[in-house]
């Protein structure tokens, strides 16, 4: 079962629910209606995720840190393996009742 969390609406033009997590321009290239006025103009996202990766701004470069004393970190001991639980006496177990 597949849930839709985009935003919908119904386009009047093409008579169909259209995405509106796509541009305007993808959403009139989709639907075959690159002419018309829309009815829902202004309701699309600026920027798809389907866009095309090449009008994407650039990545920042991540910077390093920059620290005084480039030491290394000392390692944490380990903790001590705990043992396991023994216990000293044996308690009987309730009786059950048959009926």
């Amino acid at each position: 079962m597949t849930f839709l969390d985009s935003p919908i609406g119904r386009c009047e033009a093409v008579r169909e629910m259209v995405l509106l997590d796509e541009t305007q321009t993808e959403c009139a290239r989709e639907h075959g209606c690159v002419d018309r006025d829309c009815p829902l103009k202004g309701w699309f996202t600026e920027q798809s995720g389907v866009s095309d990766p090449a009008r994407l701004p650039a990545k920042r470069t991540p910077q390093r840190r920059r620290s005084a004393a480039a030491k290394p970190t000392p390692l944490k001991p380990r903790a001590q393996v705990s043992k396991p639980l023994v216990f000293a006496e044996k308690a009987p177990l309730p009786e059950r009742k048959v009926a």
